[in-house]
């Protein structure tokens, strides 16, 4: 592969959801270098060992181990070090746990260039993207949590499986905090460009319970964690695709977390909004047209964040 067609990407933090994006950015083709850096060495040289096993059946890419320093080129850098969401717990629980590990480590892996973009993927990942911000400096566009894109593709499927059809022709989002504040936007969800309500018509399907199907798309990862401890592989897929409209430049909207400059009235605060992404990052966040309950339920999650970052004198902390 040429030398101008190089593509980087490094994962910092090679837990389950740290293991479950190489992989899937592994086999999408998509980076030509993969280097995976942890506290515990020999987990991240596990980790690279495995996958690069599998060289064979894969595009062409050298994945290795790697320190914090060996970040600094890269196009983007995964942020998903950290504690994880234990049974009971909530994300905005793992604040102080988290920030800790980000406050150290963030200004070993941003080179001094700062030209890599920096996906967040550790929770309360709208939290810490704001923290990332503070601690960094760099331009808002270029800081960005995975915040609801899988809440979306989870409100999709609900839909989907209820209505019996394929979840990539559910257009839903959810908006807010990545968390139990969110906020599913039922004015724009569609099928075809149907309303749920009139499809449900159309077909002589019984109307979705919206409380029903919000209340599981807002339980889910509690329900998984307390099955099997923890959520990966859906969260992996979702960075895939954050991580692949950033290299491709492709312009898709997704539901990814950032600073609000405005939108809704909302400032100094991170949370999640259907968003143009593209190589400069989350490069525009959209004041979509929803109903006014949905936007003063957005008012009350980004209340929700806020006084967390108050409660946790952010500030102080770093």
């Amino acid at each position: 592969m040429a030398v101008q067609d190089k593509r980087k990407i490094a994962v910092v933090g090679t837990g389950s959801v740290g293991s479950a994006s190489a992989y899937a950015l592994m086999i999408s083709g998509l980076v030509s270098e993969m280097v995976l850096v942890d506290i515990d060495r020999k987990k991240a040289e596990g980790e690279a060992m495995d996958l690069a096993h599998g060289a064979s059946f894969v595009s062409p890419i050298r994945i290795y181990a790697g320190d914090y320093g060996d970040c600094y080129d890269s196009d983007i850098i995964i942020f998903s070090a950290g504690a994880n969401q234990k049974p009971g717990e909530t994300r905005l629980d793992l604040i102080r746990k988290n920030l800790g590990v980000l406050r150290d480590v963030l200004p070993l892996i941003i080179g001094p260039e700062g030209n890599s973009i920096l996906l967040m993927v550790s929770n309360p990942v709208d939290v810490l993207t704001y923290a990332a911000l503070k601690i960094t400096g760099l331009p808002p566009s270029r800081v960005l949590g995975s915040g609801t894109a899988l809440d979306s593709s989870r409100f999709r499927f609900l839909i989907s499986d209820q209505l019996r059809v394929e979840a990539r022709n559910v257009h839903a989002y959810v908006v807010g905090e990545h968390g139990d504040s969110e906020v599913p936007l039922w004015s724009l969800a569609n099928i075809a460009g149907i309303k749920v309500d009139d499809f449900c018509r159309l077909q002589g399907l019984p109307c979705l319970d919206k409380d029903a199907v919000a209340g599981q798309v807002r339980r889910a990862a509690y329900e998984i964690i307390e099955r099997k401890g923890a959520t990966y592989y859906a969260i992996g897929l979702a960075v895939r695709k954050i991580c692949e409209s950033i290299i491709r430049d492709e312009n898709s909207i997704l539901t990814v977390s950032g600073l609000m400059d405005g939108q809704y009235g909302l400032h100094d605060v991170c949370l999640s909004l259907p968003s143009l992404v593209n190589r400069a990052g989350r490069a525009r966040a959209l004041a979509v047209p929803v109903s006014e309950e949905e936007e003063a339920a957005l008012r009350r999650s980004a209340g929700v964040l806020k006084e967390a970052v108050k409660d946790l004198d952010l500030q102080q902390l770093l």
